[in-house]
């Protein structure tokens, strides 16, 4: 299945599909590095089925419509010339991935830089550009950041990341113009997607437990909404398996065995696996006999019976019952 393949294995199949002379052509703007593992999977590569390698091809074809349409055009257009021909589903999903991966490549130097020198450079800047600049950065780096930032624009800054969506190329110009003077390699583009939600929750999962305390105190103060909005975000159904078997067995006794039927009719094997391993053999076959009895279960009651789950597991952390390890921050005394 296509869906099977790595990244790596679908660019060395579409450099396999285009034939010698022009995959030559290919290599001449590929850095060394680059070069290096493409050829080392090129090497590797088996024999992939005649309809397999199409199906890479015209997915490759897709990207490449997409980024031409978006660049030219902007997201808006762009979403109209790839759903009018791909339809609305394939047409949004080739949209999203061409987005995020612009999204990755501005600002590159900024995802180099050390944190304390990107911290010094923008500490006395607007909390609206340090919010900008930190959508770009990498989650750790911004964890790093929104943890020594002054107590008195901490929680401005996460709440203008959370609320961001799209920047314009005029702002992001402005936001050049101040870093330019200390990185060079400035990357300009249209209209991207930065900060949001989901990055913020990223990033408060990286950060050390004072600071998030205090910027969710803060924040259920300001803006209660919001907060739970990243709560939501910030451990999800699927983040049991970082869980500690203690944990999990500790949450397994305040949940409804039916509850947790319905949540696992809508997991992945790799969570079913995990909390089958820490549930009683009582309760194990309890579950597994009415998860065969459930039939034809809405995803918004999967989802329902999962957020229960997760809100029980929340509930244990807040009493410190259970310990949710984020991003290596929490020192734990045996």
């Amino acid at each position: 299945m296509i869906n099977d393949l790595t990244p790596r294995q679908k660019a060395a199949q579409i450099i396999i599909s285009l034939g010698a002379d022009v995959a030559s052509s290919v290599y001449k703007h590929l850095q060394e590095d680059e070069i290096e593992k493409l050829t080392y999977e090129i090497t590797k590569q088996e024999s992939i089925e005649p309809e397999i390698a199409d199906r890479v091809v015209e997915e490759f074809y897709g990207l490449c419509v997409a980024q031409k349409v978006y660049l030219e055009g902007g997201i808006a257009y762009a979403k109209n010339v790839l759903e009018k021909a791909f339809g609305v589903q394939q047409g949004t999903a080739l949209l999203e991935r061409v987005t995020k991966s612009l999204r990755t490549k501005a600002f590159e130097f900024i995802r180099k830089a050390d944190y304390k020198n990107l911290m010094n450079m923008i500490v006395n800047e607007h909390p609206q550009t340090i919010a900008l600049i930190l959508s770009y950065a990498r989650a750790d780096q911004a964890s790093s950041i929104i943890a020594e930032l002054p107590k008195n624009i901490r929680v401005d800054v996460v709440e203008r990341i959370a609320r961001m969506d799209r920047t314009s190329p005029e702002i992001i110009r402005q936001v050049e113009t101040i870093l330019e003077r200390k990185f060079e390699s400035v990357v300009s583009v249209d209209l991207l997607e930065v900060g949001g939600i989901n990055y913020i929750a990223e990033i408060m999962n990286n950060i050390d437990r004072g600071t998030e305390k205090f910027i969710f105190d803060e924040l259920n103060r300001s803006d209660p909404k919001l907060s739970e909005e990243i709560r939501k975000r910030m451990f999800v159904f699927e983040d049991i398996i970082i869980l500690d078997p203690l944990a999990i067995q500790r949450f397994l006794r305040e949940v409804d065995t039916k509850e947790m039927a319905i949540a696992l009719k809508g997991s992945n094997k790799e969570v079913s696996a995990i909390i089958f391993e820490n549930m009683s053999q009582r309760m194990g076959e309890t579950v597994r006999s009415e998860m065969e009895y459930l039939h034809n279960i809405r995803v918004r009651d999967v989802d329902d019976a999962q957020q229960k789950i997760v809100a029980i597991i929340r509930r244990l952390e807040e009493e410190g019952e259970i310990v949710i390890t984020k991003g290596g921050k929490d020192d734990i005394i045996v």
